[in-house]
């Protein structure tokens, strides 16, 4: 099961890839790509980056701006390779809830072959997902509380309409290639 830490660094070296950013930059440029769901803090960010200056994937320069100094985080090419390689590996971690959002966001880094299997990966663990869910529903139905049942159908619905976006997604991908 893929860790919400190397989703994090994955992310961290997508956003550097583009440019160099200090920390501040780096929180809310994620936010914006990861959007409102996930929340970045920097209690966070700063052990990843850290790790990643430690591992050599990035670099920090020391900046002066304006009355105080800011440090700026770029990623080396050891990094931007570790970052290429992460983004074409369509493995079933790059299709688990932790990863895929992560993933999705830096798509435009990702080579087509890779973006289809990994948005297939996707439909298919939650084509697997949906059935279990409607199976239990089916089996609990009499034992199950009105409030249980409406969280159930919840489920449903969500899955429904994410495996909708991904066909509709994997159908302009094809087109598009």
């Amino acid at each position: 099961m893929p860790r919400r830490r190397d989703a994090l660094d994955f992310a961290v070296l997508g956003a550097l890839v583009e440019g160099p950013l200090h920390g501040y930059e780096l929180r809310k440029h994620l936010a914006s790509v990861l959007g409102p769901f996930r929340a970045l803090s920097f209690g966070s960010l700063y052990p990843c980056l850290r790790r990643l200056q430690a591992q050599g994937l990035i670099s920090e320069a020391s900046v002066d701006a304006l009355r105080r100094s800011r440090i700026v985080y770029s990623v080396t090419q050891a990094g931007g390779s570790a970052f290429a390689e992460w983004a074409n590996r369509p493995s079933p971690d790059a299709w688990d809830d932790t990863a895929f959002e992560t993933h999705f966001a830096f798509f435009s880094s990702t080579e087509t072959k890779a973006r289809l299997r990994i948005l297939e990966g996707r439909r298919t663990r939650l084509e697997e997902r949906l059935a279990a869910t409607r199976e239990a529903m089916t089996r609990r139905r009499d034992r199950a509380d009105a409030y249980v049942r409406r969280l159930q159908e919840h489920a449903l619905d969500t899955l429904e309409h994410e495996l909708a976006w991904l066909t509709e997604t994997i159908t302009l991908e094809h087109k598009n290639n």
